[in-house]
């Protein structure tokens, strides 16, 4: 079966912006990897724009995007994060968040008004960002004697694999970071290579 490993998301923050009835929504996207970017994210959003009404967002998180939240920071309920996560879906993003700080002009827009605001602001954001594709990989660590060296090296030139970080003491160690797709290829590869020990270090991130 064959493994999918890539997927889209932002590759810079960008800005977008819809006014209605006298109220701003200022929508912010942002490139983000875990849920604690997006809490100091959205935390220094809360600080910089302190005069504001609300502060509503949405994200999701890694290459299956199975991580995701959305909040309507006081809005009714329905009208604010969920039209953010949206628009985050409708174009196949992950790693993505967007907050959009919402400053009240005197009249209500209702919760048609509001979900249309929220959409379009966050629609300008992410019409406006510079979409990347990520590869989700697994960070291996290979140990090996001096007299595998050149084994192992190969190995590594032939993948197109980097070197994430090395130590060579006693024994030699050479992290890298291996495609989802190419984990069975490099697994046994590094496994037909003499004295030569292969650790996965933890699970998907991406690059």
């Amino acid at each position: 079966m064959e493994i999918k490993d890539t997927y889209k998301s932002i590759g810079e923050p960008s800005e977008g912006l819809f006014k209605d009835q006298g109220s701003r929504f200022i929508a912010k996207a942002y490139p983000v990897e875990n849920e604690l970017q997006v809490k100091e994210i959205v935390s220094a959003l809360r600080k910089e724009y302190h005069d504001a009404r609300h502060h509503c967002y949405a994200y999701r998180l890694g290459y299956k995007g199975d991580v995701f939240r959305s909040s309507d920071d006081g809005e009714p309920s329905g009208s604010a994060g969920r039209p953010i996560l949206g628009q985050i879906d409708s174009r196949g993003l992950s790693d993505t968040l967007v907050v959009v700080v919402r400053y009240f002009g005197g009249i209500k827009l209702g919760i048609p008004g509001l979900i249309k605001a929220y959409k379009i602001s966050t629609a300008d954001a992410l019409d406006n960002a510079l979409v990347v594709e990520k590869t989700a990989t697994r960070a291996c660590r290979l140990d090996f004697g001096y007299l595998s060296m050149n084994s192992v090296m190969k190995l590594l030139k032939d993948m197109k694999l980097p070197q994430t970080g090395q130590d060579f003491g006693e024994r030699c160690s050479i992290s890298t970071a291996v495609p989802l797709s190419r984990m069975e290829e490099f697994t046994c590869s590094a496994n037909d290579i003499d004295d030569c020990i292969l650790t996965i270090l933890e699970a998907d991130i991406a690059k």
